[in-house]
Parts: structure tokens; sequence; C-alpha cells
């Protein structure tokens, strides 16, 4: 073998592929980046945290799960939950949905499309409901209805107010007829906790639609909604195709919904926690602290 024409072979942190033949872009793993829906812009994934899973571009509101929810809302440690045990099961054998409730637990490392539980906010003690969009899309079961329910029951027994943040997709169909009955109860509780003079705040947040429009999203004595947020009980598909006219642009977004008076103002994100706690020191619910 001629010496000089010996080819030392390559370890494993040498390159088999002639890099001059491409393009040097530096390699970025996907995690660090997330592409906004609403303006295309690349943002760093750290900045999003920092800034509440908000666009810093446009603007746009980035879902949020229950957990990030309950701790953008409550002061620190003061969240305890309730029926944090409670599961649905498949109850009417429907096919598949077996698998569909055990991928949404492994995803989301909760048991149902709800967290509940009492908490301080600004030190004013509140009963909270927070929705899940990562479980089935927070569409609304048996179990969901039940903790709601509860949670009212809980805050009538105890004078407390309500704050509930909703995201759902509607009634779950897997459940039929069962799901449905949920907008009748958790309705029937709402209405008993008003009857006790008590205030309940709901936070609507992208997308609120189908039965849980047509039940407690909308039953609020004050109804908030982050901005660009879809509220509707039917989608514009359907819609159109039913009255067989287009629908405006905006229709069915919160600022729409707010300049027809369903609801009573858009709030950002960062501005949330602060509204509520004004609303509810406006109803002379008091720090715990001040006691």
């Amino acid at each position: 073998m001629d010496f000089f024409t010996f080819i030392k072979p390559k370890n494993e942190l040498e390159s088999t592929v002639d890099n001059s033949k491409q393009n040097n872009r530096p390699f970025v793993p996907d995690a660090m980046w997330i592409k906004c829906p609403a303006c295309n812009t690349m943002l760093l994934a750290t900045d999003m945290e920092e800034n509440l899973n908000v666009c810093t571009k446009c603007g746009h509101h980035f879902k949020m799960n229950a957990r990030e929810r309950i701790t953008l809302l409550t002061d620190k440690n003061s969240f305890k939950e309730f029926d944090k045990e409670l599961e649905s099961k498949n109850i009417l054998d429907f096919p598949n949905y077996d698998k569909k409730l055990a991928d949404a637990k492994l995803k989301t490392g909760e048991m149902e499309s709800v967290v509940t539980g009492r908490a301080l906010m600004e030190g004013i003690d509140v009963v909270l409901c927070v929705m899940n969009p990562e479980f089935i899309m927070g569409s609304m079961g048996t179990v969901t209805g039940e903790k709601i329910t509860r949670a009212f029951e809980y805050a009538t027994e105890n004078n407390l107010p309500v704050v509930v943040c909703t995201v759902s997709g509607g009634a779950r169909m897997q459940e039929g007829i069962m799901s449905l009955m949920q907008m009748a109860k958790t309705s029937g509780a709402v209405k008993r906790h008003s009857d006790a003079g008590l205030l309940y705040i709901t936070v609507l947040t992208d997308p609120t639609t189908g039965g849980v429009t047509a039940s407690f999203a909308m039953e609020g004595d004050i109804i908030l909604s982050e901005p660009n947020a879809l509220i509707a009980f039917a989608g514009p598909r359907v819609i159109e195709q039913t009255i067989r006219q287009k629908l405006p642009k905006d229709f069915q977004t919160a600022e729409f919904v707010l300049e027809k008076g369903f609801i009573d103002a858009v709030v950002k994100r960062e501005d949330l926690k602060k509204t509520i706690v004004k609303l509810l020191s406006l109803h002379n619910y008091s720090s715990k602290e001040g006691e």
C-alpha cells in the first residue's frame, strides 16, 4: 500500500458528506421555535413562555393547558384541587373511546377535561374551574359536568365566588345523551349559586363552542374573553350551509360577540388576573390577608 494515499478511517464525529455542496445553515432544534398561526412569525419558545404564550409580534393568544392557566391566575401554591380521582369511562362501549381516553390521560397527565379547586387570587378566596384544550379538545363528558357541578355546589355551601375558564369543542359525542344532560345539570348548579347571591365570572378562551357555550359558559354574571377567541354554538361552516349565506370575516370572534352585547369585555391575558381581582373587589370580596 502506498503510504501517502492511505485514507485514515473517519471517526463518528467526522461527516461523510461534502458540506461544501450543501447549504451551510446552522442546525436549530424544532423545539426552540414556534410558528405563529396568525402572522407566520417564527418565535423563540423561551420568548413565548416569558410572554404568557402570546405572540410577541401580533398578539395572537396561543392555547394554554389547565395547569398553565391555574399558575397564571392564582397566588403561588394556593390552589387546592377537587375531585382529582374522578375519570371518564366508556359507558356506551363507543368504538375506540377507551383508547382516546387513555391517550388523552397520557398526553395531559390529567384524568378529565376540567380541573377544579379552591384558590387565592391576590388573597381573595375563589372556586376555580379550568378546562383543558389538550384533553379531547376540552369536550364535556359526564365527569366534566359532574366536577363543575360539584365545584359550584361547594362554592354555594361556602359562600364563595366562582371563576370558570372555558375552552371546548362541545359535548362529547362518545357519551351520547349522558353528555348532553350535563348542560342542564351544570346550569342548575349555576342557578342555585346565583340564588345565593354569589358572583360567577366566566373567562372564554379559544375556542368555546357547542354545549359548553349553550350552558355554563354564557351564564356568568360577568363574561370576559381573551382576544380573538372563537365563541359559538354551531361553527361558521354549519351556519353558512344552513342559511346559504356568506358570513362576515370576523363572525363569532370575541370582538364580534362583544359588539353584539353577548359578552362584557375582551381582556388580554396579561391583564386577566388583575381584571378578575378588580371585579371581585367591586363585589365586596376581600383578601383573606386583610381580615
